[in-house]
């Protein structure tokens, strides 16, 4: 990893940490998203969960309800200390998706929701979760797809011009990495409401997604 790309992943960090303690009041989306990625699975044979992404340790909790043992794994320090708190997790790794400090097939399920979106390298993220899972094991993920807050991305443009919303990856661009997968993608679009862009700006904050390119 260069010094270009150590700061901007320790930018990410500090995002996400600054907003972990209230991350929770603000992450409906990322429930829902998560608990439908969770049906999708199903129940799986397998004891070993990787929750890559982790977060506050939601769904480590819903992973360990099952009876799983989970690895809880996150860019952020303070993200993985609300985990801990909570007892979400067997262990907590502190790392970045894109290189796992995992051995190779150590895990069952391989379950990232909402995370991926934030990899400089989605292939290479998506291949090390491959190379940690075991043969017969599930990966699931759920990420952002190109028009996402594409009306607050409007709304910015009209005021300075600038751009100011993450650019995802295209949906095609996610298929095209999937084929070398046996994979199954769907896409589920999500609306949500507003009163206002105040409201809006206040939920993006308050997960922690405040990326914004250089020279901004």
């Amino acid at each position: 990893m260069t010094l270009v790309d150590a700061e901007h992943k320790q930018a990410i960090a500090r995002a996400f940490g600054r907003a972990a303690v209230g991350y929770d009041r603000f992450a409906d989306v990322q429930r829902a998203s998560g608990e439908r990625l969770m049906t999708l699975v199903g129940m799986r044979d397998g004891d070993d969960v990787l929750d890559a992404g982790c977060g506050t340790g939601y769904f480590g909790r819903c992973w360990q309800s099952l009876g799983k043992r989970v690895t809880a794994l996150d860019l952020s320090a303070e993200m993985l200390a609300q985990a801990a708190r909570r007892q979400s997790a067997t262990r907590y790794v502190l790392a970045d998706i894109e290189c796992l400090p995992l051995p190779s097939c150590c895990m069952d399920i391989s379950f990232s929701n909402m995370a991926l979106q934030w990899c400089d390298d989605f292939a290479g993220a998506l291949a090390e979760l491959y190379r940690v899972t075991r043969p017969g094991g599930v990966i699931a993920f759920c990420t952002l797809v190109d028009g996402t807050l594409a009306e607050l991305d409007a709304a910015w443009r009209q005021v300075d011009g600038s751009r100011r919303i993450r650019q995802f990856l295209s949906l095609a661009d996610i298929v095209d990495v999937c084929r070398g997968y046996h994979a199954e993608v769907r896409c589920e679009p999500t609306t949500c409401y507003f009163p206002d862009v105040l409201s809006l700006m206040r939920s993006v904050k308050g997960v922690g997604a405040t990326w914004r390119p250089q020279g901004t």
